[in-house]
């Protein structure tokens, strides 16, 4: 099992605080330290330090050695693609080639609007998500670009330079793995995550991600998920650990009573039991976490 570490990044986090947790990744031994990309805090106090994430990925980058970096995920209602692949490839020659793009269709509405981002209906975002997705994958890899689709149109671009990675740094798209969704994965990315689901979820997710690369002729994606962990030497610590994000989240109610109804959506438990729980993950075909 791969394990990475993913930080709400906009719940004020400062740079000391990025620094410390680049360094302690690498020190534990964790392949990544990725991050999500949103402008405004989401639990309940919208005014929270936000550092763009591509700009402190690029930086982290610079004084790390080892750890993969990256977003989970960056919307495509943020930056044009031609600007979001610069960035990328930008952040892949700082780390010497150990960026990751996760990229989605976005959501919550306020912070679009607080920063004046146009946030359009879900059908035209998964339309500009699959142009995104073919322009960035082809500004990568190819020495011309010209596009002209619905939303973007790109005349003759050689962006240079291209990134380290070769054949180009991976694709994460994720969700709930609807045919949709799942097709735009088997066309352009390397990785499909869903976030906090259930066992049962896993099995359905995975198997319609399997389908869809197999009616693009390629190989299975990796298959990853997304969740909250929270892990205890033993149950008081655990429970101390719980009450202080629940706090965090702002809350009510009882510590065990929040392990009990997420349970199965989260890795929550003493170091035997998020083993434990790990080893079920992977058995279910979880490659990554």
């Amino acid at each position: 099992m791969r394990i990475c570490l993913m930080i709400e990044g906009q719940e004020g986090v400062s740079w000391d605080e990025w620094v410390a947790l680049g360094r302690a990744c690498e020190d534990s031994g964790l392949e990544g330290l990725f991050r999500s990309d949103h402008y405004a805090g989401l639990m309940g106090d919208e005014e929270r330090d936000a550092l763009d994430a591509w700009t402190q990925i690029a930086a982290l980058g610079a004084i790390t050695e080892r750890i993969r970096l990256g977003t989970m995920v960056s919307p495509v209602t943020f930056r044009h693609p031609s600007l979001l692949a610069k960035a990328v490839a930008t952040a892949d020659h700082v780390s010497g080639g150990r960026v990751e793009l996760g990229i989605g269709a976005g959501w919550n509405v306020r912070e679009h609007a607080a920063y004046g981002f146009p946030f359009p209906d879900l059908p035209e975002r998964l339309e500009l998500l699959e142009e995104q997705l073919e322009i960035v994958v082809r500004q990568w890899t190819e020495d011309s670009v010209d596009f002209d689709g619905r939303h973007y149109r790109l005349e003759a671009l050689r962006a240079l330079p291209q990134p380290v990675q070769r054949p180009r740094p991976p694709v994460i798209l994720g969700g709930a793995a609807k045919p949709r969704t799942a097709r735009l994965a088997a066309r352009f990315a390397d990785e499909y995550n869903t976030p906090f689901p259930t066992l049962e979820q896993i099995g359905e997710r995975r198997a319609a991600v399997v389908q869809a690369c197999e009616e693009a002729g390629r190989e299975p994606l990796v298959f990853s998920i997304m969740t909250g962990c929270v892990v205890g030497a033993d149950r008081a610590e655990l429970l101390h650990r719980v009450g202080r994000l629940m706090k965090r989240m702002r809350v009510d109610g009882d510590p065990e009573e929040f392990i009990r109804e997420r349970g199965d959506v989260m890795v929550l438990g003493t170091v035997d039991e998020v083993v434990a729980r790990l080893v079920e993950l992977q058995e279910a075909g979880v490659e990554r976490i």
